[in-house]
């Protein structure tokens, strides 16, 4: 368990740093849809984590639902994006709150195993 989990974080780390590394420019544009599909994907991955050290991990679960939270928070983006309206900001707020409280969990089974 505790080698997938530092698997998991060492490829976030290599993640970010070949993404600051890299020039890569993209169109204003898509920074909603960037900006929760990142955050989904983030959601999704702290979730697989928090799985992992409750030992409930099913990768079919955390596959799909990686992908699926992603396209949810892409369409919701696209969809208030032609209605006017800020919609994304509701898929922020959710995987938002998701995310600490994954957060939270984690380090509430860190602190376990510390003890």
């Amino acid at each position: 368990m505790w080698l997938g989990i530092w698997l998991a974080v060492a490829g976030l780390v290599l993640g970010v740093l070949l993404g600051l590394n890299i020039p890569l420019v993209l169109p204003q544009v898509y920074a909603k849809y960037l900006s929760v599909a990142a955050l989904a994907a983030l959601d999704s991955v702290f979730g697989g984590i928090r799985a992992a050290m409750e030992d409930q991990f099913d990768n079919t679960v955390f596959i799909s639902g990686f992908f699926s939270n992603a396209l949810l928070a892409a369409v919701l983006a696209f969809i208030g994006e032609r209605l006017g309206i800020d919609l994304y900001l509701a898929a922020v707020v959710a995987f938002g709150v998701r995310l600490f409280q994954n957060l939270a969990i984690i380090r509430r089974h860190l602190f376990k195993k510390i003890k």
